[in-house]
């Protein structure tokens, strides 16, 4: 892909004034990046979309976050669903109209009621699953995440050091975390459905990982690797604006 049009994509996120259906601010996010054929990952995209690749190789990422403060726009947090920690298995795709975004295998959270409807209303692979966050007195974070039946508890520990840059243009980290469009497919209509996600870019430090499971790629009918992650990256986090999704074609 060109690295200049993903540019262009992160400016009109910046600047959209479309109207936003949910408001929420994501915490303590870890990327862990393994580089993958593309041939891989293309099958497993439905129609309309193509996988994005960065020096001819695609990327399969995992996600271990919190979110919190999640509301409907302009209204008040409702109990029990307006913060849960969430972990992701994605990788980066465009469309036929080359618009950049982010396609998610599978998504857990330890909210049920919240699963149920980011499944029914915005279509997302979401799991219910037993999940805990914990973080030492040196900052250190421990990840924990038990879906039902699916074996032994998915677990992450890493140390964040403190955000001090932004990703440049035309950089790998840029490629990886500077997505502001997510893509979805809603199977009761068979078609392929976008929205925007807006939020100022990350400020972004490195992570020393001290344990990271692959097994959530086996649970999503991958390969696991059997290397450490080729990019790590961590940030705080930022507050995010999600928009209602549209037909992506």
């Amino acid at each position: 892909m060109k690295a200049a049009s993903l540019q262009d994509e992160l400016t009109r996120a910046e600047s959209s004034d479309e109207p936003a259906v949910m408001s929420q601010r994501w915490s303590e996010l870890l990327f862990l990046h393994w580089a993958v054929a593309p041939e891989a990952v293309q099958p497993r995209l439905p129609p309309g979309l193509k996988v994005d690749t960065f020096d001819g190789r695609a990327w399969i990422g995992i996600v271990p976050f919190r979110m919190d403060r999640i509301r409907p726009f302009g209204l008040p947090a409702v109990p029990g669903l307006s913060a849960f920690p969430e972990l992701n298995l994605r990788t980066y795709v465009s469309d036929g109209m080359r618009r950049h975004g982010v396609w998610f295998f599978s998504l857990d959270a330890g909210g049920w009621l919240g699963v149920r409807i980011a499944r029914y209303f915005f279509h997302l692979p979401y799991h219910h699953a037993w999940m805990r966050v914990r973080e030492d007195t040196d900052r250190r974070i421990h990840f924990t995440c038990k879906r039902r039946r699916s074996g032994p508890a998915l677990a992450y520990t890493w140390k964040p050091h403190p955000g001090e840059y932004r990703a440049e243009t035309a950089t790998l980290t840029h490629f990886l975390v500077e997505r502001y469009r997510l893509y979805t497919y809603d199977r009761r209509r068979n078609r392929l459905l976008t929205g925007r996600v807006s939020h100022p870019p990350y400020l972004l430090g490195k992570a020393d990982v001290d344990f990271c499971d692959t097994r959530l790629f086996t649970l999503n009918g991958f390969d696991a690797p059997d290397r450490p992650p080729d990019h790590i990256i961590a940030s705080s986090g930022t507050e995010v604006r999600v928009q209602a999704l549209t037909p992506a074609d």
